[in-house]
């Protein structure tokens, strides 16, 4: 099947088809005599991997990993797929929580603000972002 062909089935573009090859995890099982890559269902299942991977976070770096443990399977251990996903859980783990300290900041910048029509000249939400001191908690 031609890329646009191999595009729909997955619903992505054919940018996102060529941005896989150009990163090297995916490529044309051949070229027709006029040039148009052609892909199989080995390219459609290897699509789907990275994809899928895609979807629960994994980076274009770990997908690649993943995808070189899959296709030499007996010359790897569960143990490095789990290590990649465990190190990958922590990160967003730290992200969370980072987020977490954002929200709680954010909300109290808000709580502190009456939010009304006056004039921002005493907004205290501008004064506590001023205030490199830190005095104004």
């Amino acid at each position: 099947m031609k890329i646009g062909e191999l595009a729909k089935l997955l619903g992505v573009s054919t940018d996102t088809l060529r941005y896989y090859e150009q990163n090297n995890l995916l490529s044309p099982s051949a070229r027709s005599d006029s040039g148009y890559r052609l892909y199989d269902q080995t390219q459609l299942k290897q699509m789907q991997f990275i994809l899928r991977a895609k979807e629960v976070g994994f980076s274009l770096k770990e997908t690649s990993e993943l995808l070189q443990i899959k296709v030499d399977k007996n010359q790897h251990s569960c143990e490095e797929v789990k290590g990649i996903t465990l190190q990958k859980l922590e990160l967003v783990r730290s992200r969370i929580a980072e987020l977490q300290c954002f929200e709680k900041s954010l909300s109290k910048l808000a709580h502190r603000c009456c939010g009304g029509q006056e004039s921002a000249d005493f907004c205290s939400i501008l004064t506590a972002l001023e205030d490199v001191d830190g005095t104004h908690n």
